[in-house]
């Protein structure tokens, strides 16, 4: 017979009922894919205020701890939901998961998968995606400003000064509120999501293809030109994912696992909707990294 302790531990273990029907679809899309699932959801909708939603480095110490136990020769299906994040802890993640598993990851976007979240969806060797799913633009950002805008306004600043200086009156208010060495880092944050993806997609997702370099060339033009994208908030859907060259699956395809990750979406979203969980980091067997809001009650004396 447990003790009183052991008691304890089997009711924490189990969790809330959120967490028992998010864990029950988990174990189903386990079983209909015969695979390690991983979902790593961000609550940035319905928590918008709230800090830590995006890709950090504090990430990686859930990946860690969900990953400890699991067989790594059965691959990984990572089900991501995310509005991206800092491109350093998306490099560190995306090392740490290949370093678990190979390059034999397919990533599952059941919504939105934006930014950073699509870098790590061209580090797979598969996208499966929805008509309702989105990817979307790679460029980084500066306090919510393309990196890539800002370089585009300052060169064509630059340009029509040079061929009209009285332009000058114009531009100087706007250039004066870049400090000196923006244009510089935002080069650089430009060159450095696009390498990683470029990387990422050439070892995985078109290894071994005839046209790899031309079709992974389109790709990132296509994800990281802001002057195509025209705002790093435009949704890319199933159909333009493919168009643009990545390999992307319909979760049409098999109804089986569409009813899975949709009902494992939904059970994730009420758990962001309707506890204090604001990310979720958890896998099949129910070991899980949760970061929750914390509320603090003033009394009065």
């Amino acid at each position: 017979m447990p003790n009183w302790n052991e008691i304890l531990d089997e009711i924490k273990k189990a969790g809330s009922t959120h967490d028992l029907i998010r864990r029950k679809y988990l174990g189903e899309l386990h079983e209909i894919t015969g695979r390690n699932v991983i979902i790593y959801y961000s609550g940035w909708l319905q928590k918008p205020d709230v800090r830590g939603q995006h890709i950090n480095d504090a990430d990686k110490n859930g990946f860690m701890s969900v990953i400890h136990k699991l067989d790594r020769t059965l691959g990984l299906d990572l089900v991501l939901h995310t509005p991206g994040g800092e491109t350093a802890a998306t490099e560190s993640i995306v090392d740490y998961l290949r370093a678990m598993f190979g390059k034999d990851i397919r990533v599952i976007v059941p919504q939105l998968a934006m930014s950073a979240g699509t870098m790590i969806a061209c580090a797979s060797k598969e996208i499966v995606m929805g008509k309702q799913s989105s990817l979307g633009p790679i460029d980084p950002q500066f306090n919510g400003i393309p990196a890539h805008g800002i370089v585009e306004e300052f060169n064509r600043a630059f340009d029509e000064i040079k061929k009209d200086q009285t332009k000058a009156v114009v531009w100087q208010p706007i250039i004066a509120k870049y400090n000196p060495t923006l244009i510089g880092e935002c080069e650089k944050a430009v060159q450095w999501s696009e390498s990683l993806v470029r990387e990422w997609l050439a070892s995985g997702m078109f290894f071994g293809d005839q046209n790899a370099d031309s079709e992974i060339e389109s790709v990132i033009r296509e994800l990281a030109d802001h002057a195509l994208n025209l705002n790093h908030a435009r949704h890319i859907s199933l159909s333009k994912a493919r168009e643009i060259g990545l390999k992307v699956t319909s979760l049409e395809d098999n109804q089986s696992m569409q009813d899975a990750v949709l009902s494992l979406h939904h059970a994730a979203i009420h758990t962001v909707s309707s506890t204090n969980a604001f990310k979720i980091i958890e896998n099949h067997i129910g070991t899980a990294f949760i970061q929750a809001v914390q509320h603090v009650v003033l009394k009065n004396s």
